[in-house]
């Protein structure tokens, strides 16, 4: 079709060329393009010239005579018609083709969006190309060349337009009401930026085609039950708490109707489960009515005596979380809600709930996303604000990340807490950031539910049919401030102003359906009247409860997994070792190219071959030790998931668990996914280039199920710093807020190897700081001392000095009775330190990871001699045993590595310090002394020796960066902390 728009181009520049309209020249094109021989010569020559790109007004060649010049120019003249208006007639075609595509592209700048009708959103002269049905001549004559005469002429419409329905031409005063009517009312839509023809064609379709915008009477009804629910409930609130913050949903009621309306239609096509993420807008009328939660447990969250029967701190009412099964009225089917506990960090929650959808997906099986999705409520200044929106829609589309499409709906309320959008954005929309991936938008006026259900239902069947990102834009206010203690009139005066005088949107629809007779002023007060009831009645069953239960408001059960109490069923943990057989055949396979006819680089052959000896010599490096921590647990049925930036190969080139084959493109194997034929699969995926989005999304994937190991590498360990939000919001304190246990893996890079301070800490420090052991708290019985530890803190901290070590500890982070976030702070230089091997005798049946590795030379076995006890963690330990032997200390000092750091091991620790009474007590770190772990060891060495003797301290100065950038600087500053240490 765009050819022949560039062949009526060319039909309106040549003079001498008539015919009675574009129909008749679009129809000898058609014939040409079957057979050049089914038009005149004319028109062949013609076509050819305007095909091979001849300009405009010079592709018309008179053809010789049949009998002389005047008979040939009237055989021409005979087949195209003598009109006088030809040039006119086409231009108007294409004027009239123009003006629907600027209907398409920017009817959305004139759509009637705002209930406020006061937007100040600016776009510039937008309304210069459009129409003004009622101010028609003036666009019409200045833009497109039309005038009010052609009004009601008669125009064939493009193929590109459903506004015809079965009608192939319409006068263009219709053309420009339909228009109108599909493009610039309640709903403006945004699209044209798709480059996807079919799914541009199913966007015109769903709001071109006449009619197709009407609801029974039956369905405005139950829309209007909705609505009272949605009215009622904070109405409700605002009566019984008037002087509560509960963050309500006044002004954007129709949020409601339109998450149920996506839920309904979603579960007719046949989606099981649902998961939401949201800020906390609208929150607690959410969980009442949509996702059905007990008013009476909603109530209950008001009363200040309530008191907290479970364990943590727990979390105020509107950040809570919930999960119910429940029976859909309109699909007729069951359906799974889960509403995800989210902070005050608005958009935080955005990629757990993409990894818990994944995560749902891939357990159950739906490669395609039909059976479980999720949905993303934003508010307007956050969409367009923070950042991890943008990394977020970023991950929709990649392969390890996609969930197949998120509906986002956005409470767009013309404002953030004090700032208008002119201060907030750049942008027209807060929803243009959709546009990086193509996303369509659908704008709509949130005062009319109707067109709010319509949009809706079109967003629910975009994802169930492109499984792609939508978003849904509600425009609405809030009738409120901030919360319902805040004063708006300070900083909006005049929005506030209309506010108060704006009519509630339930009031305005029930008007409308009066009007209509669907409904009678009669029922619609019953309706009232029952719904207030139901409140009535949960409320005075609310004040019988007096027990605060957070597991009610659970958002990720793990059924099977505890006890109906919510306790371990156990508190012990098996050995975490495994048979020499199968460590032997783990490390065959991580030393083999399970494919036929694949070819590797001739480095990574030399990597597997030394694999190979290792495991004939029965040691393992820190790459093999970590396969066979994967590997024995894949055999045993534990999916295990490892993500993050470049994770595939190794930031530094020691894992390849993908091998690319140098000749095929795209053609990869991973070994780890042969090692059994019943084993789990192994999923090892590079990401984004993201910390904060991909850290959260495996995050949410490690909340769907305990039994999977859930990994995120950053690339460095300081990388780590731009997901903060996700680690200390979720991670560090999620199971003391909302009772929600997570078993993810931190893999932070660590270690100062003279390379500048970017990339050499993992800011250790941090971790401990956040981590709830008391430092000044020494255990009455060490009986079970380790796992109750475990049981009890937020998370653990390790940092292992071993291959054999980090096997035992990621095993036990699955094998052990619950789950805890684990961070390890990985090596650098200790992946390929000759010293840095563990045998297979420390990874066999009844071995287990230590917490605490003492000194097994010389100075153990004369503990009564040893001058100086040095603990240490980590990479440090193999520079200080290097010193050590260099001056002859190996019977003098003894070196005791911690290496789980959180919870402290106080039993192991005081059994090494009652060892050697003699000697005086030393911290030793490489990282500086503002840093690491030297002031959060110190006091708990302290109190397991009851302060009997001092804890002195060798490591690097107190500093601001983490390291220096000079190499010279580095060695002298690590010889001057050796010498400290062993200064005895």
């Amino acid at each position: 079709m765009s050819f022949f728009i560039i062949i009526l181009a060319s039909v309106a520049s040549e003079p001498f060329l008539n015919a009675t309209s574009s129909n008749y020249v679009e129809e000898m094109y058609y014939a040409w393009l079957e057979n050049p021989k089914n038009v005149h010569k004319s028109w062949d020559i013609f076509f050819r010239n305007a095909n091979a790109g001849v300009p405009p007004g010079m592709a018309y060649q008179s053809p010789p005579p049949l009998s002389g010049t005047a008979q040939g120019l009237a055989s021409v003249q005979t087949l195209v018609g003598a009109q006088p208006n030809m040039e006119k007639l086409v231009a108007d075609h294409l004027a009239v083709h123009s003006l629907i595509r600027a209907y398409q592209v920017r009817g959305h700048h004139i759509a009637k969006l705002d209930p406020l009708d006061i937007s100040c959103v600016d776009f510039d002269d937008a309304p210069s190309c459009l129409v003004d049905f009622y101010l028609i001549d003036v666009p019409l004559a200045g833009f497109y060349g039309l005038a009010e005469s052609d009004l009601d002429k008669v125009f064939r419409l493009p193929t590109t337009t459903f506004i015809g329905g079965t009608e192939s031409t319409l006068p263009l005063r219709e053309i420009i009401r339909r228009l109108e009517l599909a493009y610039c009312q309640h709903i403006g839509v945004e699209f044209m930026f798709i480059n996807d023809v079919e799914q541009c064609q199913w966007i015109r379709q769903k709001f071109e085609t006449p009619g197709i915008m009407q609801f029974s009477p039956e369905e405005k009804r139950t829309l209007l039950g909705r609505m009272i629910r949605s009215t009622r409930f904070e109405e409700f609130l605002q009566r019984k708490w008037s002087s509560e913050k509960r963050f309500g949903l006044e002004g954007c009621e129709s949020l409601i109707p339109a998450l149920k309306t996506i839920i309904d239609k979603s579960s007719q096509s046949g989606v099981e489960s649902v998961i939401m993420g949201m800020p906390h807008r609208g929150r607690l009328n959410v969980l009442a009515n949509v996702i059905r939660k007990e008013l009476e447990q909603i109530f209950c969250q008001f009363d200040s005596k309530l008191e907290a029967a479970d364990e943590g701190s727990g979390d105020v009412k509107y950040h809570l979380g919930m999960y119910h099964k429940r029976m859909n009225r309109v699909s007729d089917k069951y359906i799974t809600l889960s509403l995800m506990a989210n902070p005050s960090h608005l958009e935080a929650v955005d990629p757990v709930v993409q990894g818990k959808t994944k995560a749902e997906q891939f357990y159950c099986g739906d490669i395609e996303g039909k059976r479980v999705m999720s949905i993303l409520l934003h508010g307007d200044a956050a969409f367009a604000g923070q950042g991890i929106v943008y990394e977020t829609f970023h991950l929709s589309d990649l392969p390890s990340y996609t969930t197949h499409g998120t509906i986002h709906v956005v409470v767009n309320n013309q404002i953030g807490f004090t700032t208008d959008p002119r201060m907030a954005r750049s942008s027209p929309y807060p929803t243009d950031v959709a546009r990086v991936v193509n996303a369509p938008i659908f704008h709509v006026n949130a005062d009319d539910p109707e067109a709010v259900m319509y949009v809706c239902n079109v967003a629910a069947e975009w994802r169930n049919t492109f499984h792609k990102d939508v978003v849904v834009d509600l425009v609405c206010y809030r009738r409120n401030g901030h919360n319902e203690m805040d004063e708006p009139m300070f900083t909006q005066p005049l929005m506030y102003k209309q506010i108060k005088k704006q009519k509630g949107v339930l009031q305005k629809f029930v008007e409308k359906l009066t009007a209509e007779g669907v409904v009678t002023t009669q029922k619609y007060e019953e309706e009232v009247a029952r719904y207030d009831k139901i409140c009535e009645e949960a409320y005075t069953r609310s004040k019988d409860e007096k027990i605060l239960h957070i597991k009610h408001w659970l958002d990720s059960p793990w059924p099977g997994f505890f006890t109906l109490e919510g306790q371990p069923k156990n508190m012990s943990c098996p050995s975490t070792g495994i048979t020499e057989e199968e460590l032997k055949h783990i490390g065959n396979i991580a030393a083999s190219v399970p494919v036929e006819d694949f070819t590797i680089h001739g480095g990574l052959s030399r990597i597997l071959k030394g694999r190979g000896n290792m495991v004939s010599q029965r040691v393992c490096d820190w790459a093999l030790g970590e396969y066979m921590a994967f590997g024995s647990l894949l055999k045993e049925g534990i999916h295990v998931r490892l993500s993050g930036q470049d994770v595939e190969r190794g930031t530094f080139s020691h894992r390849h668990h993908v091998l690319h084959d140098q000749n095929v493109d795209k053609r990869i194997c991973i070994p780890m996914n042969y090692i059994s034929p019943d084993q789990a699969p192994y999923t090892v995926c590079n990401s984004s280039l993201s910390e904060y989005g991909v850290l959260g999304f495996e995050l949410g994937f490690a909340m769907a199920s305990p039994n999977a190991l859930v990994l995120w590498e950053a690339q460095f360990g300081d990388f780590h710093n731009t997901a903060q939000c996700i680690i200390d919001q979720f991670i560090s304190s999620g199971q003391a807020k909302w009772v929600r246990q997570n078993g993810i893996v931190l893999l932070l890079p660590h270690g100062m190897e003279g390379m500048g301070p970017e990339h050499s800490s993992a800011r250790p420090e941090r971790f401990l700081q956040m981590c709830n052991d008391d430092p000044e708290v020494l255990p009455v019985s060490f009986y079970d001392f380790a796992m109750r530890q475990l049981h009890d803190c937020n998370w653990i901290v390790v940092n292992c000095s071993t291959p054999a070590n980090y096997f035992h500890v990621l095993r036990r982070q699955i094998l052990q009775p619950f789950r805890k976030p684990l961070i390890i702070f990985t090596p650098k230089s200790l992946l390929r330190h000759p010293e840095a091997k563990s045998s297979f005798d420390d990874m066999l049946p009844g071995t287990h990871f230590k917490r605490v590795i003492p000194d097994d030379g010389p100075a153990a076995a004369s503990p009564e001699k040893v001058k100086r006890v040095i603990f240490c963690s980590g990479k440090v330990y193999y520079e200080l045993t290097r010193e050590r032997k260099n001056r002859g200390l190996d019977s003098e000092v003894a070196v005791i590595r911690i290496e789980q750091l959180s919870p402290f091991p106080f039993d192991l620790v005081r059994n090494e310090t009652d060892r050697y009474p003699n000697a005086d007590l030393l911290w030793c770190q490489e990282e500086h002394k503002n840093q690491g772990y030297y002031d959060y060891v110190k006091p708990r060495i302290r109190t397991t020796i009851n302060r009997t003797r001092p804890v002195g301290y060798a490591g690097r100065e107190p500093a601001a960066a983490p390291a220096t950038g000079n190499k010279q600087t580095h060695l002298m500053e690590l010889q001057r902390f050796l010498d400290t240490a062993f200064d005895v």
